[in-house]
């Protein structure tokens, strides 16, 4: 560079009379400019500087000095590339991870849960919630893949927690306490798809099965294997999907008598094991016209009677409430108790009477459907869901001699009181709704997806019947975890940016079957069955990651 410089200037000095150097003084700031810029020069990778061939233009300098100086600037630039140091990552990941992605999300909420009794008693609940839920996913080699998730609260159905309730910690430690915030892990599973048409998971999985909330709470999140495939023929895409899920796992398997479990008589039992076989299929009808159904039975094996928690007792789903003209009590309770006392014959359930919890004649046909529109300027859905359970019959019949054996041998109400005759049509359950959003929104009420200034109205009609659906799978929401209860559900969603949603809800539910109660077991109001009317009011903040 100094010899570039040195071979320039004293032209430039020496002819001061001539007219042809008299411009080159006026272009002195340039060269100076050029001088200036030379590290500039030196990172650029075009060897065509527009800056020198002005000045070979110009007559400022001559075709080998500007070649001179492009060379230089090309040695510059290699030096400081070598000079760099390597960049290297923080963090040590090890290399058969291929990637990894954080994803979750921080939620906050208003909500209004109220419920009512046959005799008028009410529970209303109004709190302030939160919820929290990140983790880890992403490819590993050969095909595999993984997933992590933490989440608020221990409640299967549930990631909330609820402001200011530290006090029901022991021991109690004062306003703005920590006891009730508690991270327990909501997912962890490996996958491996050996093929694009085949896909294996085993773990604590997102659901893998197309289904909807009528049948699942969408906070489940099932345990063990399942196998998806899909294979696409024309404008058809076939899917199946099938799960070994462990429902309850009952340790130990074999024990002695004397030794603590069960009381005196010991155990001998297997794991209860929740079986599902789904097949289905998508249609492009047109362009923007496509149709999904499916079809999936559940089952379940491994029940036995008088092993916690119950499972494999008699249903009934009655609470402790014995009816109209009965004198105590007066409201009934249900859900997850936490001790029990094995009595041959009383159909209990942890703590409760009137089991709320079995799983007895169930086999279940679920069927999901939807039919997708794409729009001018928006996207609309129309979505359902039926299920029937093909031994309900047997289980209605159960139900009502399991209560008839509770009124006449723990009841204190009057004998003329004598329970209620099976119930054998209350066997079904569906769901139909409609939404509509903006182009590509379409779950924004969920929380599934998420972009600026993208809205989402969605509204369903359910009907869910004492005897149809596993109990322990309902939504714990809409409509409090309940059998035996029909009603409106409406939202509507927003997305302030690309990963902030506001969404607003609203559900009223009441009583099918008077002469029955609401079976089912949730955690937020236990202390009522049959629920008579039940609503919900929530207002959603939700930050995505």
């Amino acid at each position: 560079m100094q010899n570039f410089i040195s071979r320039v200037l004293p032209p430039l000095a020496g002819a001061r009379h001539s007219q042809r150097m008299m411009k080159s003084w006026r272009l002195l700031p340039v060269v100076l400019g050029v001088f200036a810029a030379l590290p500039a020069f030196a990172d650029a990778t075009d060897p065509s500087d527009p800056v020198l061939n002005l000045l070979l233009d110009k007559g400022v300098i001559t075709q080998k000095e500007a070649d001179n100086a492009r060379a230089q600037a090309a040695a510059i630039r290699s030096n400081s590339i070598v000079a760099l140091p390597p960049m290297e990552s923080k963090w040590d990941i090890s290399h058969a991870i291929k990637n990894v992605e954080l994803f979750g999300d921080v939620r906050v909420r208003y909500e209004d849960r109220q419920a009512e009794t046959p005799v008028g008693g009410k529970i209303d609940l109004q709190r302030e919630r939160y919820s929290v839920r990140f983790g880890l996913r992403g490819k590993a080699l050969d095909d595999f893949y993984y997933g992590v998730r933490l989440e608020t609260s221990a409640n299967p159905r549930s990631a909330w927690g609820t402001f200011g309730t530290s006090s029901s910690g022991l021991p109690y430690q004062g306003p703005y306490g920590k006891s009730t915030f508690n991270l327990d892990i909501g997912q962890a599973y490996m996958g491996w798809r050996p093929e694009e048409w085949v896909d294996l998971t085993v773990g604590k999985m997102p659901n893998p099965l197309y289904t909807t909330s009528m049948v699942w709470d969408g906070d489940l999140n099932p345990e063990g294997l399942a196998e998806r495939f899909h294979y696409q023929v024309g404008a058809a895409d076939f899917f199946a999907t099938f799960g070994q899920f462990v429902y309850q796992d009952t340790n130990p398997n074999q024990a002695s008598g004397g030794l603590g479990f069960n009381g005196l008589t010991g155990l001998n039992t297997d794991n209860i094991f929740q079986l599902a076989w789904q097949g289905g299929l998508t249609y492009h009808i047109t362009t923007n016209i496509s149709a999904k159904v499916a079809a999936t039975i559940y089952q379940y094996y491994g029940l036995q009677s008088f092993v916690s928690p119950y499972y494999g007792d008699v249903y009934v789903g009655e609470g402790q409430y014995q009816g109209p003209g009965s004198s105590y009590p007066v409201n009934g309770s249900s859900g997850y108790g936490t001790s029990y006392t094995t009595v041959p014959g009383s159909p209990n359930s942890l703590g409760y009477p009137n089991n709320q919890v079995g799983l007895n004649d169930l086999l279940v046909l679920e069927i999901p459907f939807e039919v997708n529109f794409k729009l001018k300027h928006v996207d609309a859905r129309v979505f359902g869901d039926f299920a029937y359970n093909l031994e309900g019959k047997q289980r209605a019949e159960k139900a009502a001699a399991a209560y008839s054996y509770y009124l006449a041998n723990y009841s204190t109400t009057p004998a003329t009181i004598s329970g209620f005759a099976p119930q054998t049509d209350e066997v079904k359950a569906y769901q139909i709704g409609f939404a509509i959003g903006s182009p590509d929104s379409l779950g924004l009420v969920s929380g599934s997806t998420c972009r600026k200034h993208a809205w989402e109205v969605r509204t369903y009609w359910q009907h869910v019947e004492q005897y149809a659906l596993d109990p322990n799978l309902l939504d714990s929401d809409f409509f409090e975890g309940r059998a035996n209860l029909e009603g409106v559900y409406a939202a509507v969603a927003y997305g302030f940016t690309d990963n902030v949603i506001g969404a607003v809800r609203y559900g009223y539910a009441h009583r099918i079957n008077n002469a029955i109660g609401t079976g089912g077991s949730n955690q937020d109001i236990p202390q009522i069955n049959p629920i008579d009317n039940f609503s919900l009011f929530q207002v959603d903040l939700i930050l995505k990651f």
